[in-house]
């Protein structure tokens, strides 16, 4: 049913940059960009992730309680995912690990803000993919 979710930013520059590395590290591309606009995804078919200057023209913030959650096919992209915005001066919100019981229907997620304060959420369902063999357990809640 999601076509696609926005986040607001007040400089659409340092927020496509900021993204294209991001979603770059895990494969992710750019396929949108308009003047006040740009989206990504990993198709035209499948919702798309986008950040735009609000249409009011008054400044972007974060919506409080609001956030983006955005799946991945393994535990590592979440990792992944998480460090690299980190890396690039988003803040953590809540490091990598699951939330709740692990096991097959285990929650594994990592939360940070970016640039402009929106907060995401990198998360998958499922087991997980440790090389040791050992599972990966972290018994807090939801953030």
């Amino acid at each position: 049913m999601i076509g696609y979710a926005t986040v607001g930013t007040n400089d659409l520059q340092r927020a496509m940059a900021f993204y294209d590395a991001l979603f770059g590290s895990v494969g992710i591309s750019r396929l949108l960009e308009l003047p006040h606009l740009a989206g990504w995804g990993v198709s035209w078919s499948k919702p798309m992730f986008g950040v735009v200057k609000p249409f009011d023209g008054r400044p972007a913030s974060p919506g409080n309680g609001a956030m983006i959650a955005m799946g991945q096919r393994t535990r590592e992209k979440v990792r992944r995912l998480h460090s690299k915005a980190i890396e690039m001066g988003g803040t953590d919100e809540g490091e990598p690990g699951v939330r709740g019981a692990d096991g097959s229907q285990a929650f594994y997620a990592g939360y940070v803000r970016d640039l402009d304060g929106n907060k995401l959420c990198f998360y998958c369902v499922g087991p997980g993919e440790d090389e040791a063999g050992a599972s990966e357990s972290r018994p807090d809640a939801v953030r």
